[in-house]
């Protein structure tokens, strides 16, 4: 049964085809007998008459608007020529209901109201001598609710259509609009993996940079210092080779691994590491915390982490021979306050005018990029007294 209902489904033309050879044939078979009882003959255009209002119901779903016409046309016939009242008449009632369906809003409004007219108007060419006034118009009345209703069901069928194709309209939009947004969180964190990758590189190399010179430096006067000045070297190496392999792994699947693939991110405890790293690399670096240290949102501890490993590697590679730094970590009650400072003699002042330490504009722009998607507020430049000063104060909650 399934598979004869998808069939008539995937054929409605063959449907409405089908259904007018039976109406024909019903028409031709009950109008004979009709009319030998009465002992009259067929009149002439009851055959035509009943072809057409079958070719009506055959062609409907093709062309509701021109079918409508027709059935109209025909129906004025029988009325002028007096050809009574067939089973074929039918066509009119499922015309007047596909054009509500399926048709245009004006043949809609012309099938009601010809559906509503038809009834009176046939009661009055053909009506019933042995009814009386209160019989014809009880007759008038019970014919054309049939009318009513079936434009009514049409365009009741119609509404619902329209509100399906609307709802699958808005959820293909919405689709489409959530596939957007996929592509664009996705954009958002391949450029944040980027900048991680920044940070590791500048920070590391940079590190191992200043052991190599410093190796070169004492190999033959202390080798003991050039020995521990390679293992740094080598341990750096290999966390920024693990960091890096990390990070390039997430942009080159495109997806997000299972987190015991990979270490965590840093946090404000790493910070004391960090330090611990820059000191044994040859930068005197003064580190204290005040307030009550607590946990943060892991966007804020990342953040802070990131500005002070930016700030340190810069005073390395501009502060000059013997610069020294500074970090403070304040814990206030709705934020952290960062503070790093250097004594060095700093980078030109054009490239503090571009926002940036590396040449291109991209050490504080990556800061404020970080502070601003954290709500935090980010201020940068030199001293007064030489070097250069990064404050920044990191909310707990971000600003709406």
């Amino acid at each position: 049964m399934q598979r004869l209902y998808d069939f008539l489904r995937r054929h409605p033309a063959w449907v409405d085809g089908f259904w007018a050879v039976v109406l024909f044939g019903i028409s031709v078979l009950s109008a004979a007998p009709a009319e030998a009882a009465r002992g009259t003959e067929l009149p002439a255009l009851t055959v035509p008459v009943t072809l057409l209002l079958c070719l009506v119901v055959a062609l409907r779903r093709r062309m509701p608007e021109r079918m409508l016409v027709l059935a109209l046309a025909v129906g004025v016939a029988q009325l002028i020529t007096d050809v009574s009242t067939v089973p074929a008449d039918f066509a009119l009632l499922v015309i007047v209901y596909t054009v509500a369906a399926i048709g245009a809003r004006w043949a809609s409004r012309l099938a009601l109201t010809a559906g509503l007219c038809a009834a009176p108007l046939a009661q009055v060419r053909w009506p019933n001598e042995e009814a009386g006034t209160a019989g014809n118009l009880a007759i008038v009345i019970f014919q054309t609710v049939p009318f009513a209703l079936a434009w009514v069901l049409g365009d009741s069928i119609r509404t619902r259509r329209a509100y399906f194709a609307q709802l699958e309209e808005r959820a293909a939009r919405l689709e489409k609009e959530r596939e957007a947004q996929a592509k664009v969180a996705v954009a958002a964190e391949r450029a944040r993996i980027a900048r991680e990758l920044h940070d590791v590189v500048a920070h590391n190399v940079s590190v191992m940079v200043v052991q190599a010179d410093g190796a070169a430096y004492v190999l033959d006067a202390a080798p003991d210092q050039a020995k521990k000045a390679l293992e740094t070297i080598s341990s750096t190496g290999r966390q920024a080779l693990a960091e890096m392999r990390r990070l390039l792994g997430v942009l080159r699947t495109g997806e997000h691994q299972e987190a015991g693939e990979y270490v965590p991110q840093p946090d404000v405890q790493q910070i004391e590491d960090l330090v611990e790293q820059c000191r044994d690399s040859g930068l005197p670096v003064d580190f204290k915390i005040e307030g009550t240290p607590r946990p943060l949102p892991s966007g804020v501890e990342l953040t802070a982490y990131r500005i002070v490993q930016e700030a340190l590697t810069n005073t390395r590679k501009h502060g000059g021979p013997n610069a020294g730094a500074s970090v403070r970590l304040v814990y206030f009650d709705d934020g952290l306050g960062l503070l790093v400072e250097d004594d060095g003699k700093g980078a030109p002042h054009e490239l503090y005018e571009e926002g940036g330490f590396d040449g291109q504009g991209h050490g504080l722009i990556g800061m404020r990029e970080r502070v601003g998607m954290v709500g935090g507020t980010l201020d940068a430049g030199p001293r007064p007294g030489g070097g250069f000063r990064i404050s920044a104060l990191l909310p707990l909650k971000p600003a709406h």
